[in-house]
């Protein structure tokens, strides 16, 4: 099982902050893990609709979409951040 935690409006569009989820073996790169997560409902689908803004981060490290999930037990999903 993997934690999938959900920040900020990725959060709120999906209904919840996190859960745990087996990933199935067609899920090899964080590009993947998002096209599959959209297969999971409407609220998915809209939470990640412009997955090129998605971000993510495997085991708290921050992940580009071509690199490889592995075996990370955690993956964070948020949207860009902005600060000041």
């Amino acid at each position: 099982m993997t934690r999938l935690v959900y920040f900020a409006w990725v959060r709120e569009r999906i209904g919840k902050s996190e859960e745990d989820i087996a990933l199935p073996a067609s899920v090899v790169t964080v590009a993947d893990l998002l096209g599959h997560l959209k297969t999971l409902g409407e609220e998915y689908e809209t939470a990640l609709q412009y997955e090129n803004v998605i971000r993510v981060a495997l085991d708290q490290e921050h992940a580009e979409h071509d690199e490889p999930v592995g075996n990370a037990r955690e993956i964070g999903i948020f949207p860009p951040m902005t600060g000041g």
